[in-house]
Order: C-alpha cells, then sequence, then structure tokens
C-alpha cells in the first residue's frame, strides 16, 4: 500500500494517522512489498457499507528452511486494516475514556501455505508474479463483522468453531479456528492506541475440541512445534490430513494428564440462554418491572438484541458458540469489579435454558472449571450468565443467596456438595462433549432450588415482571 496517493490534479494525499502507522510497520517487515496486493472496500463501513474492514493486504512470504533456526513454510500473509482507529475521527470508533487500545485494540492477521503448484509455478515463471487465493480476504470480513455487530473483541487463546471447510471446499480438514499473537507483528503503539496483531490459525475439528476442554495456547504451542502443524509461526496448511494429536499421539496424553490435574483455563462460549426464577415462597415484598432492565440490558454498548433470524440453527452467518479466554471474559463480566449490593438482586431460586449447541460445554464447566475452584460463563448477545465455584472471590453470590442478578449479568453459585452430582447428572446424559443433543433434556436439583433445561431458549429472556425481594435497581 503505498504511503500517499496523487489526485488528478496532483494534490497528494496521506494516509490518515492510525493507517499510516499500520502501513509503516508492515512496511518495516516486508521492506521489499510496499504495495501489496489488497482487498479493498467499495462502500466504506461508515457510508453505510456492510463490510468493516477498508483493506485487506496480501503479502508473499518466503518462509524460513531448515538451517535456519526457525522452520517456517512459505506462505501468503493477510493483514486487515480496520478493526483498530484508523482515522482518530470517530466516524467508526467512539472515542473511550480511561483506555490505551485504538478501536477495537486489535487488527486481524492470517497465514495461508502456498501450494505445491503455486511454488512450482513461482521457480518456473519468476517474471509472472502468482496471484494469492482471496478467499482469506472473505474470512476476515466475516470475523470483523462478528465483532463489529457483538462488540465482542477477541484475544490471544480464543477458539471460533467454524463448523466448515475455511475456504468452502469439501476435502480440507481445516474447519475451525483458534486466536495466536502475530509472531511477526507482534503490538504496535499508533497515535490512537495500541492495536495488537491477532492471527487467525487454521486447525482440525480434534484440536478445536481440545482447545474448548482445556487451553487454546496451550494447543497452538503444540502446532508450533513441527513445519507440519504450521512451524513457529503457525502457518495454516489446507491440505493437512492429520491433526497433531494424530501426527503426535503424546501431547494428546499429556494434554489429558493436565487437564485432570489443573483444570481447563477455558472460562466460558457465546452462548444464548433464557432464565425464570423459581420462587420458594408466595411471600412477595415488592414487584420489580423488569421489562426496564431488559431493555437497559439490550441497549448497553456492545450488548444487541438478537432476531428470531440469529437465533436459527441453519446456515448461521458466524458460529453461534465461539470459545472465549479468560481475558476476554473477564472483559466482559468482571468479577472484582461490578457493583456492590443492593444493586444485586437475589433470587430465591432459578430455572435456566441452555441452547443445545452450547450444552457440550455444561460438564467441562463442573468437571474442569467448578471443580478446580474456578468460573465458567456462557455470554449472550444480550445477557451473561456466570457459574461460580464456592472458592470464588469477589462474585455477588454467596452460599447462603447463591442466584443473583447484577444488571445483565445473572450469577449462579455451584455449591461443593452439588458438584459430583451434577457431573453425574451430565455424564449419565451422555453430555461429554462430542455430540449436539437432538432432545430436550431436564435437570432438576429441589433441595437447591435449581432447575437446568436443555432446548431451544425463548428470544425474551426477562420476563416482564418479576416478583423480588431486593429493592433498589439504578
Amino acid at each position: 500500500m503505498a504511503e500517499s496517493t496523487k489526485s488528478e490534479n496532483n494534490v497528494e494525499h496521506k494516509p490518515p494517522p492510525g493507517l499510516k502507522s499500520l502501513i509503516d510497520h508492515l512496511v518495516s517487515v516486508y521492506p521489499d512489498q510496499p504495495n501489496p496486493l489488497q482487498v479493498t472496500t467499495l462502500l466504506k463501513y461508515w457510508l453505510g457499507g456492510s463490510d468493516p474492514l477498508d483493506y485487506i493486504s496480501m503479502y508473499s512470504n518466503s518462509g524460513q528452511g531448515e538451517g535456519d533456526s526457525e522452520r517456517v513454510p512459505a506462505h501468503w500473509h493477510y493483514v486487515s486494516f480496520g478493526l483498530s482507529d484508523l482515522h482518530g475521527d470517530q466516524r467508526v470508533h467512539l472515542k473511550e475514556e480511561h483506555t490505551t487500545r485504538s478501536g477495537m485494540g486489535f487488527e486481524l492477521t492470517f497465514r495461508l501455505a502456498k501450494t505445491a503448484a503455486e511454488l512450482q509455478q513461482q521457480r518456473e515463471t519468476p517474471e509472472k508474479p502468482v496471484r494469492p487465493p482471496t478467499w482469506p480476504a472473505n474470512l476476515l470480513q466475516s470475523i470483523a463483522r462478528y465483532c463489529f455487530q457483538t462488540g465482542n473483541g477477541l484475544c490471544f487463546g480464543d477458539n471460533i468453531p467454524w463448523r466448515k471447510s475455511l475456504d468452502g471446499s469439501a476435502t480440507s480438514r481445516m474447519n475451525s479456528l483458534l486466536v495466536a499473537q502475530d509472531p511477526q507483528l507482534g503490538c504496535i503503539e499508533t497515535p490512537f492506541g495500541t492495536v495488537d496483531f491477532c492471527q487467525i490459525v487454521g486447525v482440525t475439528e480434534e484440536e478445536l475440541e481440545q482447545a474448548s476442554r482445556w487451553n487454546g495456547r496451550g494447543v497452538l504451542n503444540f502446532l508450533a512445534k513441527d513445519v507440519q502443524t504450521g512451524g513457529d509461526w503457525m502457518v495454516t496448511n489446507m491440505e493437512r490430513k492429520m491433526s497433531v494429536f494424530e501426527l503426535f499421539p503424546e501431547t494428546l496424553l499429556n494434554l489429558q494428564d493436565d487437564l485432570e490435574k489443573q483444570g481447563s483455563d477455558l472460562a466460558g462460549v457465546n452462548a444464548e440462554f433464557a432464565f425464570r426464577e423459581l420462587k420458594q415462597t408466595k411471600t412477595v415484598k415488592e414487584d420489580v418491572d423488569f421489562k426496564c432492565l431488559n431493555e437497559r440490558c439490550a441497549s448497553e454498548e456492545n450488548n444487541r438484541p438478537m432476531t428470531e433470524s440469529q437465533l436459527k440453527r441453519e446456515e448461521p452467518s458466524f458460529p453461534q458458540s465461539m470459545s472465549l479466554s479468560s481475558n476476554s471474559l473477564h472483559k466482559s463480566c468482571p468479577l472484582d469489579n461490578q457493583p456492590q449490593a443492593p444493586d444485586c438482586i437475589s433470587l430465591d431460586g432459578i430455572e435456566i435454558t441452555m441452547a443445545p449447541y452450547a450444552a457440550k460445554y455444561l460438564l467441562l464447566a463442573i468437571k474442569d472449571r467448578i471443580r478446580h475452584g474456578r468460573h465458567f460463563t456462557f455470554k449472550a448477545q444480550h445477557l451473561a450468565l456466570t457459574l461460580v465455584a464456592e472458592s470464588v472471590t469477589g462474585a455477588a453470590v454467596t452460599v447462603s443467596e447463591p442466584f443473583g442478578v447484577l444488571g445483565y449479568w445473572i450469577q449462579v453459585l455451584i455449591p461443593d456438595d452439588l458438584v459430583s452430582r451434577m457431573m453425574e447428572a451430565f455424564r449419565n446424559a451422555q453430555l461429554d462433549g462430542k455430540a449436539e443433543p437432538t432432545q430436550r433434556l431436564e435437570f432438576d436439583w429441589p433441595d437447591k432450588n435449581f432447575k437446568l433445561i436443555v432446548d431451544q431458549p425463548t428470544i425474551c429472556t426477562l420476563p416482564t415482571a418479576m416478583s423480588i425481594e431486593t429493592a433498589n435497581i439504578n
């Protein structure tokens, strides 16, 4: 990308400061490619277009061979422009107080291994440049569109179940994604704040499953150890036929051992749910209109109401279940930064309805998170549900008052004596993470006044009125 352009009147137009910072950084990495091929959005997002990325640059990276300290296959390197603040005039990103990030704080990258045919063409006809595939640009636009529509950012270690081949082919096993820090681009400072370069890494279904159960960063480290699975720069090879656990079975044994001893680092997933209060008595101290609370939750920045089409399972525009790392969820629902009581509304009991596609995470949440004294969050578009262990500090719920509503955040404390019972119930229902339930499931613990249903939740998550005992809602 040129650092300046000239109009018909020979007037030089310099890129805006945020964009120039990204260009300068990329020129320092690719000095031989100052004007890379680009995919450019014709109708910009701030003019009403649907694609939030203004540009996606495509660089040719020759990789590094066996004689070097790092082993990296030759590949195409895709870099986005638009998730960070390029202009600084609030045309896309509003200025936020008390933040050091530029825009959403990151840009997307993707590394695609060159095919044997592309490498052969480069050798035989060096005077004729090989054009990189453009489908990765569409992939990055889809992810960026999701981030803009929901306000959800990405963090290193996150994983995204794409549920279909990344390039749309019927043969590739690369059908899911992990998020890593780009090993070349890292993080930079721009006039409008910091920008991380989040590299999207294509993985198999088995690799995604283990990242979901254990640790996204850990699986990325496994992939980086061998050139067959991407090498040090985690290059995606769409022709790879075997997962890292098939190539190196000992890695799976090590992973399972760590999971049993230490639990999972996965702190939550994006998933739709609904809830209602279960009353123990007919005593009502005060009625609170929850319609206002529902409207307030839905109007919060980064939390938009769902439509019926978004709740349909057929051909979603973006995966409805996107696993998030601990850092991501702490930013959305910080356990140590919630308002103090009496703003937290205590419930007598609770019934939760969880979407079937998220049910496979229930056993993981209890066995690999709560059992190890941690928390797990199911984050919907306009609500969040966090299950917390007794030992979690800073939660708004306690053993004596285990169910609470804090703005748009529902918290449920799972007491120690319920953990083994829930694990047994989920195992008996075969919620082992390998298949989505096809029938409605109900789990009931009457002594805890806690009920959990696996079924499609309704669109309206909060009832229009609910009787509670806490009076003060701001």
